[in-house]
């Protein structure tokens, strides 16, 4: 129940965190793309105003046009013409800035000129140079043969700040649509994609750098595509753009919740599962000990009993095999004691150790079960470090299986060697094997194949040689019909 909760949980909050971050980057991508519109909209609002200037220009011209022809007109009247118009039109112009010289380098006629005006007063002729000199590189002049004179002129003051004002107007409105890009960082670039004119939101370091500045435009096309603008009189721009620093956060904030979520769950279920081990393990040891505690009482009063027959004229031969089962309960009460405590561990050899096991287990097993032990050799003992008591108990429990699985006709060999510091017994049946369905259960506690059973031989086995003696136990291998092989590992002693 609680991880359906938590998977409801993380499923809604990860919609929900997705939906709004679809629709955060689609309103940040509407204004991006408003804000170009608006670039394009003012760019059509400049071509117009260029447009005008060049028709003011144009205008200009054929003003200075008109004067040159009224001055032609003054200096050559025709006979009897009135030149009163012809002085007007040569007197009203108030905004073009005129220069005439005659053929040997004399100013004949000056008007509008922005200079003498600042300077309120006549210039020198150097100074009237200068100005002519601009006006020509500006403005073809108008040569007047007839009376060998020639007029300079220059776009009038109107127009010139017109013009300013106009440059100051885009320059104006490209920063404002990058500036005002809030938290979206956008990059706008010249025609040729590798220079940055403006930049809000993005690191000084990568706009200097061709090299990062080439590589952040490329992530930045990845995740939307450049926006084309055109203006007048300055060429074809791009607007890189990418999502904002809170939006790449709220990508990232669903996973970051069902990371933490999924922590949280598992430290709740290894709690738990400690908790119900533990648990497990306190039943188990006081079951153990209690047992282990009852039985204490009749085996001390069969002890006596073999003690008092024994000193009775009674058959020796069947108090030989009662003492040996009184000796068997003790070892078993023994071994129920030492439950839930740390063993104690002695170098000892092994070889004997499995010989006294296999000789108790002999006359109480069936006629038709032959045991045999290879590599345990007497004179060449095998030390190691394991306890007499417990490690019998894991023998006699993996024997008992064996026998079970043979029904009590069969062979079984213990394989005693030594390699590399460690002990290894293989212990091999004859017996109908296990299927490959249920070998991954064979040491899960109450797991058993049995009819009658508790299923916690080979649980309790494993938790011997690896909880207490520090060693392996593993299904070596089996086959069905065929047999199966255990092996332990243990430390040299």
């Amino acid at each position: 129940m609680l991880l359906a909760a938590a998977v409801v949980i993380v499923g809604v909050t990860f919609w929900f965190a997705s939906d709004l971050t679809r629709r955060v980057r689609n309103e940040e991508h509407e204004k991006v793309r408003i804000w170009s519109e608006a670039i394009e909209q003012r760019s059509q609002l400049v071509a117009y105003t260029q447009k005008l200037f060049r028709q003011l220009e144009a205008d200009e011209r054929q003003k200075a046009d008109r004067l040159a022809s009224a001055y032609r007109i003054i200096n050559d009247p025709p006979a009897g013409m009135d030149l009163t118009f012809v002085t007007e039109v040569l007197w009203s112009n108030k905004t073009v800035p005129v220069l005439i010289y005659d053929d040997t380098g004399r100013k004949i006629y000056d008007i509008n000129l922005e200079s003498k005006r600042t300077a309120n007063r006549d210039l020198t002729p150097a100074e009237y140079d200068k100005i002519r000199d601009k006006m020509s590189a500006r403005f073809e002049p108008i040569r007047l043969d007839e009376v060998g004179h020639t007029i300079y002129y220059d776009e009038s003051v109107r127009l010139r700040d017109l013009k300013n004002a106009m440059s100051e107007l885009i320059s104006s409105f490209v920063s404002e649509t990058v500036l005002n890009s809030a938290s979206v960082p956008v990059i706008m670039t010249d025609s040729s994609r590798s220079i940055a004119l403006e930049a809000r939101g993005i690191d000084t370091t990568i706009i200097s750098d061709p090299v990062k500045l080439k590589a952040r435009l490329e992530a930045m096309a990845n995740q939307a595509e450049p926006i084309e603008i055109k203006l007048p009189g300055e060429g074809v721009r791009y607007i890189y753009f990418e999502d904002s620093y809170v939006l790449a956060q709220m990508q990232y904030y669903p996973l970051i919740q069902l990371i933490l979520i999924a922590v949280f769950l598992l430290t709740a279920y290894l709690v738990f599962s400690s908790s119900r081990r533990a648990e497990q393990n306190r039943v188990w040891v006081g079951m153990a000990k209690e047992t282990a505690h009852q039985l204490g009482t009749p085996l001390s009063s069969l002890m006596a009993w073999v003690e008092l027959l024994d000193a009775q004229d009674v058959d020796k031969s069947m108090l030989v095999e009662m003492k040996k089962d009184v000796k068997r309960l003790h070892t078993v009460t023994d071994r129920f004691s030492k439950i839930g405590s740390q063993p104690e561990l002695t170098s000892a050899d092994i070889g004997l150790a499995l010989h006294n096991t296999l000789g108790y287990m002999r006359p109480r097993i069936s006629k038709q079960v032959v045991l045999s032990l290879e590599g345990a050799n007497g004179d060449e003992p095998i030390n190691a470090r394991f306890n007499a008591s417990l490690f019998s108990w894991v023998l006699e429990n993996l024997l008992r299986n064996s026998v079970d699985a043979m029904e009590g006709k069969g062979t079984i060999k213990l394989s005693l060697s030594k390699n590399s510091g460690k002990i290894q017994i293989d212990i091999e049946d004859s017996g109908k094997g296990i299927s490959r369905e249920i070998v991954k259960n064979v040491f899960s506690p109450g797991f058993t194949t049995k009819k009658r059973g508790w299923g916690l031989g080979l649980s309790l086995t494993k938790r011997i040689i690896e909880d207490y003696h520090g060693g392996k136990i593993s299904l070596l291998r089996t086959e069905p019909g065929v047999g199966t092989t255990f092996r332990i590992i243990l430390s040299a002693g």
